[in-house]
């Protein structure tokens, strides 16, 4: 006959290895000696561990008369089992049996609660009982509130528990600000826990160490850190795992490395961690370096570290692009390559490597379409300029139901953008006013860009002035707008209006201003813009370099451009198509040949922009035979097709060289429709080298093209007069006055103290009209 004591013991051995037979045999043993009634308890205990919870019903349905252990130990095993509205059907029958609840079973319930309406009510109850005193239950309601939202309801359960709290109660508390997005309360109530006396646990350094890494408050972490060490947590690996995290996302990643390093016994979290970081902070070869460290240690890889490690080999070279590939084939081969993280990590790799028919065909092998994956395939379509693609993509989420967010948005309006598709940007526009995304800044930028790319210049300053207050980059998507659009003075004057609203300028606000001073030849402004590059320290950023070189060679300052080029740290092909092109434009055609000779003898390739600039420079020099030979071998030599712009230029220098059957001949031979620019290059030839017959034909191809045009009319009937066909002059000065099309006024403008003047002529609307003419 074996003792009670022995049986309690085998049953709870039997539950804590969820030996379910030799129990059975015990419950069997049991019943026929008579002392079932006696273990029932126990043995719904053992059967709610043994995943029973049928059986433990049953059992529990044998007892005459349940006390408060039977129905709470009947309401654990329904909730530990996943069965919560069995767990709840079981707390109100009890309380309708009048039974009294216990410690044990409120917390149980609380866990269960579907909201907080039942989660008050159960509440309620607590308080009734004179429970809600109890430390477990005063526990499980700051639990409960805070996974609901109700951060305030929680803290006041936990001010009113008082004497009774314990570390439990802390790493409650500032679990729930933790998941609440209140980081900061989180870090403050840990020095709160500390200076009441309460010695921290492992969970609740860890919980203060994403506090940390929620708020981005470095200096805590490292406090906790000190904590932690002194303490002899370091050891823990939960809670180094959490520091590893913290350092790594904080951007500490010799920090994070210290601790890693450190951890006595790593585990899948531990590499995950550490690798995760490296990619976040941009060390992509060390990432991969871990992953095969990892596998030296003996650790299996899971499907975060290989997402973590396909990120790594998207931002990386080719060496990784072959790692990815080998990591898709161990997936496929693994029959793991539709998991989610990897879906997505594959798609984004191959699209960031221009291989978008596989990024396609990844995506279209996963089961499931989601959110992230979506927004993956659409920023490489976006990125890689399948701009339709992208577009079609974005419509098929929207039918299918799928959320969408500032990614999205963002990827899509750049499609807009490019495809300058008004339409397009409109509907969009009003989907992330619907959503509620347009106060994003990433979508509002977008927008500007979008709207400003399909000449609606005016709908990109009403998104401006509807959603911006003080954001840095969409100022500068604006005055970028408004300087690509020859809104030069506007450009200007909302820098003006940004720096009175105290912002800081940036290096890409000061490129796009520099290139609005560049489009009205504004010197003066340009000056004081390059001193808000020295005064910021920005002379080494390479885009506002550039535009610096730009801008004094577009103002006619070589010198000034010069002395920029000279100054910059690293000059890449901008930085000489710039000078080159500054030096032709304003008459230096020799020594734009000889910087360029000089940028290709440094080992810099020209791109189609620098060929523009050098035919434009023989042009100015009147170098026929060099512009053939580049014109000619730009291909052979550096593998840039000509276009539309070289043509121009080719054209025009042949017609100034009086080589008007040799242009003609190009002409003919171009791989497409001669442009307007050709036809006014050859119109203006014709004029200078009195040749009517082909005047006559420019200008009736520009009738075509630009029948709004005054000055084509002006520039034939000037051919016809230097040819001394004054019947001819005649009849287009009858066919402008019968078309009523007016001559042009001309424009000019300019600089004084620092504030650009213009005019036009026969125009008095200029506040000083009356001295300027008294001066004359």
């Amino acid at each position: 006959m074996r003792s009670p004591g022995t049986i309690n013991q085998q049953l709870t051995s039997y539950a804590a290895g969820q030996s379910l037979l030799p129990g059975a045999h015990l419950h069997a043993y049991l019943l026929k000696s008579g002392l079932l009634p006696s273990f029932r308890n126990q043995l719904i205990s053992f059967y709610s561990r043994c995943r029973r919870p049928r059986c433990a019903r049953r059992v529990f349905d044998e007892i005459p008369v349940p006390c408060h252990v039977s129905w709470s130990s009947l309401v654990t095993a329904y909730s530990n089992n996943g069965l919560p509205r069995d767990a709840l059907r079981a707390f109100r029958a009890m309380r309708a049996q009048g039974v009294r609840c216990n410690e044990f079973a409120l917390p149980v319930v609380l866990k269960c609660a579907p909201d907080a309406l039942l989660g008050a009510q159960v509440h309620a109850v607590a308080a009734a009982t004179g429970l809600s005193g109890d430390v477990f239950v005063a526990n499980a309601l700051v639990a409960m509130y805070g996974g609901f939202g109700f951060v305030d309801e929680a803290r006041r359960v936990f001010d009113e528990a008082g004497s009774v709290r314990n570390a439990v109660s802390w790493n409650g508390l500032m679990s729930v600000y933790v998941k609440n997005d209140r980081c900061g309360d989180a870090v403050q109530m840990f020095g709160e826990m500390v200076w009441s006396g309460v010695r921290p646990t492992e969970f609740g350094l860890s919980c203060v160490v994403n506090a940390c890494t929620g708020s981005r408050n470095s200096e805590a972490g490292r406090q906790v850190h000190a904590m932690v060490v002194r303490t002899g947590y370091d050891q823990d690996v939960f809670t180094a795992n959490a520091l590893v995290d913290m350092y790594a996302k904080l951007g500490i990643i010799d920090m994070a490395s210290v601790v890693f390093e450190r951890i006595p016994d790593l585990d899948v979290v531990s590499w995950n961690a550490f690798i995760s970081g490296c990619v976040l902070n941009g060390h992509d070869h060390r990432a991969m370096e871990l992953l095969l460290q990892m596998k030296s240690s003996g650790l299996v890889p899971n499907v975060f570290t290989l997402s973590s490690i396909l990120k790594a080999c998207a931002g990386a070279g080719a060496g990784a692009f072959d790692l990815g590939q080998q990591i898709h084939g161990f997936m496929i081969k693994a029959n793991a390559d539709s998991d989610g993280f990897i879906g997505v990590g594959l798609v984004d790799m191959y699209a960031k490597h221009q291989f978008l028919d596989d990024a396609r065909k990844v995506f279209d092998w996963m089961p499931h379409m989601d959110l992230i994956l979506c927004n993956a395939l659409i920023s490489g379509c976006s990125h890689g300029g399948r701009h339709g693609e992208a577009l079609s993509l974005f419509c098929r989420m929207r039918k299918e139901g799928l959320d969408i967010n500032r990614t999205t948005l963002a990827a899509v309006l750049k499609s807009t953008a490019s495809l300058e598709a008004v339409s397009d940007t409109r509907q969009v526009h009003a989907l992330a006013e619907k959503t509620g995304i347009l106060s994003d800044s990433h979508v509002i930028n977008g927008l500007i860009d979008s709207y400003w790319k399909c000449n609606c210049l005016s709908d990109a300053n009403r998104v401006f002035e509807e959603c911006c207050s003080d954001d840095i980059i969409a100022f500068t998507s604006m005055i970028t707008a408004l300087s690509q659009c020859d809104h030069g003075e506007d450009a200007i004057k909302l820098f003006t209006e940004m720096l009175r609203k105290g912002l800081e300028p940036d290096p890409f606000v000061l490129s796009s201003l520099l290139n609005a001073c560049a489009s009205l030849s504004a010197y003066e402004q340009g000056k004081q813009v390059h001193a808000h590059l020295i005064k910021r320290q920005f002379m080494s950023d390479v885009f506002a370099g550039n535009a610096l070189v730009y801008t004094y060679a577009k103002c006619g300052s070589i010198e000034d451009a010069e002395l920029a080029f000279s100054s910059l740290p690293e000059r890449g092909v901008v930085s000489w198509s710039a000078m080159i092109g500054g030096l032709a434009q304003h008459g230096h055609g020799k020594r734009a040949l000889e910087f360029f000779r000089k940028m290709v003898g440094e080992g810099i390739d020209p791109n189609h922009i620098t060929m523009t600039s050098v035919l434009c420079a023989c042009n100015h020099a009147g170098l026929v035979d060099d512009a053939k030979r580049y014109f000619n071998s730009m291909k052979e030599m550096f593998g840039i097709d000509r276009t539309e712009e070289h043509y121009s230029c080719m054209i025009d220098l042949l017609g100034r060289a009086g080589k008007l059957d040799d242009a003609m001949e190009l002409v003919n031979s171009m791989p497409f429709q001669a442009n307007a620019s050709v036809w006014g290059a050859l119109l203006g030839a014709s004029r200078v080298h009195q040749d009517p017959e082909l005047g006559r034909l420019a200008a009736e191809k520009l009738f075509s093209l630009e029948p709004e045009k005054s000055g084509t009319h002006v520039l034939l009937a000037n051919t016809y007069a230097s040819a001394g066909m004054w019947d001819e002059v005649a009849k287009v000065r009858k066919l402008m006055k019968d078309s009523n099309i007016k001559k042009e006024p001309a424009m000019s403008w300019v600089e004084v103290k620092d504030k650009v003047h213009t005019f036009i002529v026969g125009d008095k609307s200029h506040p000083m009209t009356r001295d300027i003419c008294k001066a004359r």
